[in-house]
């Protein structure tokens, strides 16, 4: 019972974390006049969905594939212009990568070494 309250402080901490860095990255799209201007975009969400579903249903035999193509894809994000960075406190770093640290180590291996 112990393990799995820990697991799930981890999975709520972690969730957390994801959540404040979340709210300062602004995912856009807009309306391009020539086609060749849409490249990027579509590449991308091709890429990640490629990606993810690739590390999803064929880890063993394509894992390095779905890692390659998801990092693809995160770079034709920030290429094609579609991701906004708002500013952000210190603070409000320091807390969102603590929580998303801390969850993973929690979830991953169920302790904390200090």
């Amino acid at each position: 019972m112990g393990r799995l309250l820990i697991k799930l402080i981890g999975l709520i901490l972690l969730l957390t974390g994801i959540y404040f860095f979340g709210q300062n990255i602004i995912f856009a799209s807009g309306y391009y006049s020539y086609f060749y201007r849409s490249i990027p975009a579509t590449g991308s969400v091709l890429a990640i969905m490629a990606g993810v579903f690739l590390l999803v249903f064929f880890r063993r035999e394509t894992g390095n594939l779905g890692w390659i193509l998801l990092s693809i894809g995160i770079v034709l994000v920030f290429l094609s212009g579609g991701v906004i960075l708002r500013p952000t406190s210190l603070w409000n770093f320091f807390i969102a990568f603590t929580a998303l640290a801390v969850g993973y180590k929690l979830l991953n291996e169920g302790r904390m070494n200090f």
